[in-house]
């Protein structure tokens, strides 16, 4: 076992720990919110869902003051829809999935034992993103113009700009937005997992916590693609009216379901995960000793991952599917139970083999669990199609759903923040404020939900803004509007126990709850993480290394020190996490503002269908991106090496496999690709509902589809041939083999059009030809990208910055390549060849 290094003088202590402090340290004045540090963005991140997340209980209130009386006018029909509908979106898009993010973001380095996760200028930029285009969705009621479509957007009535308005390219392209901050944290999530992890720290010893989270970004890498596509081709639709959803031109309003429930089933569990897991780190705490059974429930944890992405027809049970399908995912839907009551079997047995300490944590955490349990049992019910047919579009679904939802996540939430605050402030809440926030919220939520499972039995439907007076739902509105008064009030303490003033309060202990895991050597005052990178042997190493805490505070481990004033963190192996290399990460910075909000820009001038300010807003973010890479990026180091401490040197540089870039380029093209796979789903949807797929129009034929494909493999292969000579320091053949790729790619994007416009396919006619043409655009904007990627590759080696040795950029575009040519591939054989088979 590693040993650790020797104990310094206090005056080279305090000298090493200003020098780190000073590296790790956040700007002053307005300048602080350019920070990149992870504790800021958590931060910052957490307090603004937390504030979507009042927004939308504010939007709940009034719906439940329009419902606690028959014929009530209150608010009006199409207010109501807004409420509702931006209730919804808010909940599931701007609070349930970023409250994860931020809490991964605030608490997974130290955790891990890490300095900082290894893209903190990405985080950052995820955060004004999801700010961003918070403020721009949520902003929209109080102009009259919120979606009104419900926050699934179903067409055909969400697709008529008549019905829906601007609303649903609020809700469209908003979201989207959104969407791209949730990827960004999802990859940066799971590099950080899998690389940064401390010495030692092997995957069967990485915490519950940090497990979860690994599960849950590689559930959003493959739950958010389908949603983006279904974006794509919705606001198609609205903007240039291609008709993927209008059957009188071929299309089907079913596509949009499928896409949107691929995503908006498993985004329940993407919800309810995260919090489970911080129920995992709360649990053994307060019974006194480690989780029982810590295979059983990783093993569980991903069986629920993988089973949720067969669930999506259990909200499609009433649209007329075949029998067998119903069966299928009538079973599948009630397999899923399965893994989910291991999970709280598991934390029953911890308790049972402990000694339970019920604190304010463990009481929310303890409350939530059995408010879930009963929202799952009610989703084993509605998953059963006949009692579903019952069910469906009434209020029991409702209630089922925030049984599920507050829970499954709100209430556990809840718990973390009791049982985390320490680490924000270094002080703890109020325990009695705590009880009576939890007994107040317990028997509200009881109150108001609980009800609505009769009010839909007795056959009250969702989403209507009043009621009759004579069909018995008046008593069962009233106690549900007075419960959802009291569970405000609940809120309302937590929130006046988070901010009220602490200045006059003792500081806590660095660990006060006696807790096992490495975010307790943490310090609320320093931004470092930890002060140094430890050696970690168990999966509790603050219960079986006593003396470790002592010995990272004092320095004696990895990284103590920050003498070239760099922020520097480790990257060791996926399994075993040994240490190769030190990774220095970038500072703080205005790049990532500005990034974000041009894209933002972007997102809001398509909106309003402002073609030219979106045009220079694209241009714009291109330009901040290519100089955020040009400066931040693929850093060529003083020294090939860096002494670390305990005997230990490591390289300052890694491309390929051991890099963290060539990881994020990985995970980034899996999610990418699962966004092109769901458009090709679309177009075999769309041949399985026609006995004529094409309607009689003309294809893009054989020709044109198949020599875009060759050209993109020969390009493809010229970016090989690039990376061999750059790996043989031949650099004039290397930069040749760029610009032949570069020219190829340009050739094969102009055959690739060729196909469809020679062939004079009308996208507004059918959706055959419509369909063709989103799949030829999506590679082409992907050529696009990689032309882009070789031209960066050529200056870099132009200007100095891309070497034999120092190679990362072309290794990344490289990987990128393999992805793009399997995409060109996929796409002109199945649009050039398919119709010709049939």
């Amino acid at each position: 076992m590693t040993e650790p290094g020797a104990r310094a003088s206090e005056e080279e202590r305090a000298a090493q720990s200003e020098r780190l402090r000073k590296v790790w340290e956040n700007p002053h004045g307005w300048r602080y919110w350019t920070s990149v540090n992870n504790t800021q963005v958590g931060l910052w991140y957490a307090s603004t869902a937390f504030i979507f997340l009042l927004f939308a209980g504010a939007l709940a209130l009034i719906m439940r003051a329009q419902l606690a009386m028959p014929d009530n006018d209150l608010v009006s029909a199409d207010f109501y829809n807004q409420l509702f509908t931006l209730h919804g979106t808010v909940m599931m898009f701007l609070f349930a999935v970023p409250i994860f993010e931020a809490v991964a973001i605030f608490l997974l380095p130290p955790m891990i034992g890490a300095r900082e996760l290894p893209f903190p200028r990405l985080g950052a930029f995820g955060f004004w993103s999801f700010f961003l285009g918070g403020i721009f969705v949520c902003g929209s009621i109080f102009f009259d113009a919120a979606p009104s479509s419900g926050w699934f957007m179903y067409p055909p009535l969400a697709t008529d700009e008549k019905l829906s308005g601007i609303g649903a390219d609020i809700w469209l392209l908003g979201l989207s937005f959104i969407e791209v901050a949730s990827i960004a944290a999802a990859v940066e999530l799971i590099v950080g997992i899998m690389k940064c992890r401390a010495p030692g720290m092997r995957i069967n010893l990485m915490p519950l916590f940090a497990w979860y989270l690994l599960i849950v970004a590689g559930m959003i890498l493959f739950a958010f693609p389908p949603l983006i596509a279904g974006d794509i081709l919705f606001e198609m639709q609205r903007m240039f009216d291609w008709p993927f959803f209008d059957p009188a031109r071929g299309g089907d309003p079913l596509l949009w379901q499928h896409l949107f429930w691929i995503f908006g089933h498993p985004e329940v569990y993407i919800i309810f995960l995260p919090a489970i897991a911080l129920m995992a780190m709360i649990v053994p705490t307060f019974s006194g000793r480690p989780i029982v059974g810590y295979s059983w429930i990783v093993l569980a944890a991903v069986g629920t991952g993988f089973l949720s992405f067969g669930l999506w027809v259990h909200h499609m049970f009433a649209t007329g599917l075949p029998q067998i399908s119903l069966a299928f995912f009538s079973a599948a839907s009630e397999a899923v139970a399965i893994p989910t009551a291991v999970q709280v079997f598991v934390f029953i047995a911890t308790m049972l083999a402990g000694r339970v300490i019920l604190s304010t944590p463990m009481l929310f955490g303890v409350g939530g669990i059995a408010i879930f349990v009963i929202g799952g049992l009610t989703g084993v019910m509605v998953a059963i199609a006949p009692f579903d047919w019952q069910a469906h579009d009434t209020y029991f679904v409702v209630a089922h759903l925030h049984y599920v939802l507050i829970g499954g996540m709100l209430f556990p939430v809840v718990a973390g923040i009791y049982y985390y605050y320490p680490l924000i402030d270094a002080k703890r809440l109020s325990n009695t404020l705590g009880r009576i926030a939890f007994w107040l919220m317990f028997v509200g939520f009881n109150v108001t939900f609980f009800p609505m499972h009769l009010t839909g039995l007795f056959g009250m439907p969702r989403r209507v803004f009043t009621y009759p007076g004579d069909l018995g739902w008046n008593l069962l509105n009233l106690v549900s509007s007075v419960g959802a008064i009291v569970f405000a009030f609940g809120v309302l303490i937590v929130v006046w126990d988070v901010l009220r003033p602490k200045h006059r309060e003792p500081r806590a202990e660095q660990n006060p709850w006696n807790a096992g895991t490495l975010e307790w050597v943490s310090e609320p005052e320093e931004n470092w993480g930890v002060r140094s990178v430890p050696f970690v042997s168990s999966r509790y190493p603050l219960w079986d290394q006593p003396t470790l805490a002592r010995e990272i505070s004092e320095g004696r481990w990895y990284l103590p020190d920050a003498k070239e004033g760099r922020r520097e963190g480790l990257v060791t192996s996926v399994l075993d996490a040994r240490p190769e290399q030190v990774l220095r990460v970038g500072g703080t910075s205005k790049v990532t503002i500005l990034s974000a909000f041009s894209l933002g820009a972007v997102f809001i001038a398509l909106t309003f269908k402002w073609w030219v300010a979106g045009a220079v807003a694209a241009f714009t973010c291109f330009c901040a991106i290519l100089y955020w890479l040009w400066t931040g990026t693929g850093e060529i180091p003083e020294k090939p090496h860096k002494d670390v401490g305990v005997g230990l040197a490591l390289p300052l540089y890694a491309s390929g496999p051991s890099s963290v870039g060539w990881w994020a380029m990985f995970i980034t093209m899996v999610g990418d690709s699962t966004a092109f796979a769901s458009l090709i789903f679309g177009y075999f949807f769309y041949w399985t509902i026609h006995e004529d797929f094409t309607a009689g129009s003309a294809g893009p034929g054989m020709m044109w589809p198949l020599v875009s494909a060759a050209l993109f493999v020969f390009a493809w292969l010229a970016t090989l041939a690039a990376r061999h000579f750059n790996a043989l320091a031949r650099t004039a053949f290397a930069r040749a083999a760029l610009i032949v790729a570069l020219a190829l790619t340009v050739v094969a994007s102009a055959a690739g059009i060729a196909g469809p416009w020679l062939h004079a396919m009308n996208p507004t006619a059918h959706v055959y030809p419509a369909i063709v043409w989103v799949l030829v655009c999506w590679t082409v904007v992907h050529a696009c990208v990689g032309a882009v990627m070789l031209a960066y590759c050529l200056a870099r080696s132009l200007a100095g910055r891309l070497t034999k040795t120092h190679d990362m950029d072309l290794r990344n575009v490289a990987l990128y390549w393999h992805f793009l040519a399997i995409t060109a591939l996929i796409t002109f054989f199945v649009i050039g060849l398919f119709p010709e088979a049939l």
